[in-house]
């Protein structure tokens, strides 16, 4: 395995950086637990539709399986969304990206526990040289200055996010746990996004003033057209294209990859809402790509990058 199979990694989340500008502009139209269920809901609608179309066989799970999708759409859809959504009222972006980035530390402890995945000192180091090599880009992000303030201590909405991020990492080794077995990727998804969805959508109802939504009559146009894009970039796409991913790459490498998101995010929302990228991004890409380098060879030589799982049916 050479590291150019890294590429569809890196284009995943590459678009999956989308998000942020996106979220934020359609964020004007509708409440953020609203927005979130919705979105779930919808997208996880179409996928078990898609399937029952193609094969219904496909729909059918046992018990225990029942459980699992149960478990990862409480962690990966409800919890982690809803989390960052109260924690993000107050936090500036880099402070948030500042906490995000301690996702693939994350990553390792449940892999180890999970799937006996062990971190050698190769490891170790290629991990904190990318945690570092995201200072620069966050530094000169709007809330730089503030990076590091209050975190000794911790308030709630920090704790919310660092909630946020550990449940969406348990989520997608949880996801790993269950796609190398008898579920497919896109089975996984639907069910854990209507079932996380829907929970988002009774926390809306229970907190936000449906009236008869939470979007305002004159925003329903921009408000569908914003939820369509973040349906078909998150939910369709790039949700199903991480599971397969899943597959190949272990969830530690791959959380270790989204440590580029920060730079991502900066160059989309450049191009879509004209916020100027600063010069700190290729010192932080230099540094992650060596980062990366290290965790990607300590996996090749432990030997988790080899295996080939059973292959499974969209």
């Amino acid at each position: 395995m050479q590291i150019l199979s890294l590429v569809p990694a890196v284009l995943v989340y590459l678009i999956w950086s989308i998000m942020f500008p996106l979220g934020k502009l359609t964020l004007e139209h509708a409440s953020p637990f609203f927005l979130t269920g919705s979105r779930m809901v919808i997208g996880g609608a179409i996928l078990l539709s898609y399937l029952y179309l193609r094969n219904r066989n496909a729909l059918q799970i046992t018990g225990k399986q029942v459980f699992s999708l149960a478990i990862l759409a409480l962690f990966s859809v409800y919890f982690s969304n809803v989390l960052e959504c109260w924690g993000l009222q107050y936090l500036t972006a880099a402070k948030t990206c500042f906490i995000y980035s301690m996702g693939p530390f994350f990553s390792a402890l449940f892999s180890y526990i999970h799937f006996g995945e062990k971190m050698n000192r190769r490891k170790w180091t290629g991990m904190f040289v990318g945690f570092a090599g995201i200072f620069p880009v966050l530094y000169s992000q709007k809330g730089g200055d503030e990076l590091l303030t209050s975190l000794p201590f911790l308030s709630w909405p920090e704790l919310a996010v660092m909630g946020a991020c550990l449940c969406s990492v348990y989520g997608w080794v949880l996801l790993r746990k269950i796609v190398v077995q008898d579920i497919t990727p896109t089975m996984a998804n639907g069910t854990s996004m209507l079932i996380g969805g829907i929970l988002a959508l009774g926390h809306s109802f229970l907190v936000e003033n449906w009236t008869p939504i939470p979007v305002p009559r004159s925003d329903w146009a921009s408000f569908g057209i914003g939820l369509s894009l973040m349906i078909f970039i998150s939910n369709l796409l790039c949700y199903n294209l991480y599971g397969k991913l899943l597959k190949k790459i272990t969830a530690t490498l791959l959380s270790f990859i989204g440590l580029f998101s920060p730079i991502f995010a900066s160059l989309t929302s450049w191009l879509i809402l004209g916020e100027t990228p600063s010069a700190a991004i290729l010192l932080s890409t230099g540094i992650l790509l060596f980062g990366l380098w290290l965790v990607y060879s300590a996996e090749l030589r432990q030997g988790y990058l080899a295996a080939k799982p059973k292959p499974a049916s969209i």
